[in-house]
């Protein structure tokens, strides 16, 4: 456990390699007794920051919400991160690459909810019943630690790597589409770079949520109407460059673009 002081201390060297795009060294090479209730409250310093400066909470992502990227990080639970207002990018509009240190992007089904959801007794049928619609969904990641080296707790630290997000102009309501089955194929410059399908999110997509319901209860947060929420990737992350063309396509759900200048 780290004390106020050094959650300050690093809450303010991601800030930094955020703004200035200078990657740090890992945060758990250098303190080995960080946990994840340091690095979420270390996220949670930054959030605030954030949304003082003017920025709102319009949702939020899930990671590590695969078996393999569960294994490898040696967890046996996902993390989430924050989507803000600002963090939104467009279709018709490239990203400039230059805004990020090592973008990659991910392709998911996002969740956009129609009411409230209940915080530690959140089942998969409450999500189900709060959801107005799933869309297609590409997330933008991005890692302040340098070469994306990370831990567990580097990435919650650091907004569960997150950095921007885009959705589709498709929707389809729950009981128009199969979450469990929906394939994606996501082409980088006209080339098919990663395929996948939305079990791929810990069997059911919907389970992702249901858990980020319960979890972000226990920080007093709770999962609101209108919220988005992108619950773990389908595919691998790729990389991401200046050029860059992605398009990804899911089965029975629509496509979604970004183009990084």
């Amino acid at each position: 456990m780290l004390s106020d002081a050094v959650r300050i201390q690093l809450a303010d060297e991601l800030e930094v390699a955020e703004r200035d795009r200078v990657a740090i060294d890992p945060l758990v090479t250098r303190y080995s007794e960080i946990d994840v209730v340091d690095s979420y409250e270390i996220q949670l310093i930054n959030i605030r920051r954030k949304l003082a400066g003017g920025a709102k909470v319009v949702g939020h992502k899930v990671g590590l919400s695969s078996l393999a990227m569960q294994q490898m990080m040696g967890v046996d639970e996902p993390d989430y991160g924050h989507l803000l207002d600002d963090m939104e990018v467009f279709e018709d509009k490239p990203v400039e690459a230059n805004r990020y240190l090592f973008p990659r992007v991910e392709v998911e089904v996002g969740f956009v909810l129609g009411a409230d959801l209940p915080g530690e007794d959140c089942t998969e049928a409450d999500v189900l019943a709060a959801t107005v619609a799933y869309a297609p969904a590409i997330e933008l990641i991005d890692s302040r630690i340098k070469d994306w080296k990370i831990g567990l707790c580097d990435t919650i630290s650091d907004n569960a790597s997150s950095a921007g997000w885009v959705l589709g102009p498709e929707r389809v309501a729950p009981g128009g589409i199969d979450i469990k089955a929906i394939d994606a194929v996501l082409t980088k410059n006209g080339a098919v770079v990663a395929e996948g399908r939305s079990d791929a999110v810990l069997g059911d997509p919907v389970i992702a949520v249901a858990w980020l319901a319960r979890k972000v209860a226990s920080f007093g947060v709770r999962l609101k109407a209108g919220d988005i929420v992108l619950p773990g990737s389908c595919t691998r992350a790729i990389d991401a460059h200046p050029g860059d063309s992605f398009h990804a396509e899911f089965a029975g759900l629509g496509s979604v673009r970004l183009r990084f200048s």
